[in-house]
């Protein structure tokens, strides 16, 4: 009788092992599909947008294809905003690529003054030569000195273009008057799927 209300014993306790470990697998699962869910309707859409975007500069410049292919990593912003008078600004949010495959998310922002006038759109895109180079950025170790400019993409421009201290950048009008291609102060922050 003792052994058979020990096995008793032993299988409600199986039992609601069982049980806790399957609540806890649930709450869990709950828990990161609403997160990614929550997180990834925005990240889709940029995603989106960074595929458009990276078919739009090569159309524009074919080039750039070699980058695309040889980089460590890149980054595509779709939708830089860039506008001020006197004091301006930029922001835009983006996708971190490692070899081809998307990575995480970047966000972008930018204060300056000085003369200027305007606004723009643009698509930015940030090509990092090594993986040393991809590491710093994801590391938030990442901004551009004062004196940055990206290449302004025209049809066949980014032919010559070559890596400066780990990095090429390449900025495409989308509309909007303001014609500076001035990427220096960036600064950037980086969040990993």
């Amino acid at each position: 009788m003792e052994g058979v209300l020990h096995l008793i014993l032993n299988e409600l306790k199986n039992r609601n092992i069982m049980k806790l470990i399957k609540s806890l697998g649930l709450a869990t699962l709950l828990l990161f599909t609403t997160v990614a869910m929550a997180q990834n309707k925005k990240d889709k859409k940029i995603m989106k947008d960074a595929q458009k975007a990276k078919t739009t500069l090569l159309e524009t410049s074919p080039s750039l294809e070699h980058f695309f292919d040889n980089s460590a990593g890149y980054v595509i912003f779709p939708n830089v905003g860039k506008g001020g008078f006197i004091i301006g600004g930029a922001s835009g949010n983006g996708v971190v690529y490692e070899n081809g495959d998307a990575v995480g998310m970047a966000d972008l922002k930018k204060l300056n003054i000085g003369l200027q006038a305007g606004g723009q759109a643009i698509i930015e895109v940030i090509f990092f030569e090594t993986d040393v180079d991809l590491q710093r950025f994801k590391t938030e170790k990442f901004q551009f000195a004062a004196e940055t400019s990206a290449v302004a993409l025209k049809s066949g421009i980014a032919f010559n273009a070559k890596y400066k201290d780990g990095v090429a950048v390449f900025a495409l009008p989308k509309a909007g008057l303001m014609a500076d291609a001035s990427v220096g102060g960036q600064k950037f922050s980086y969040k990993a799927f």
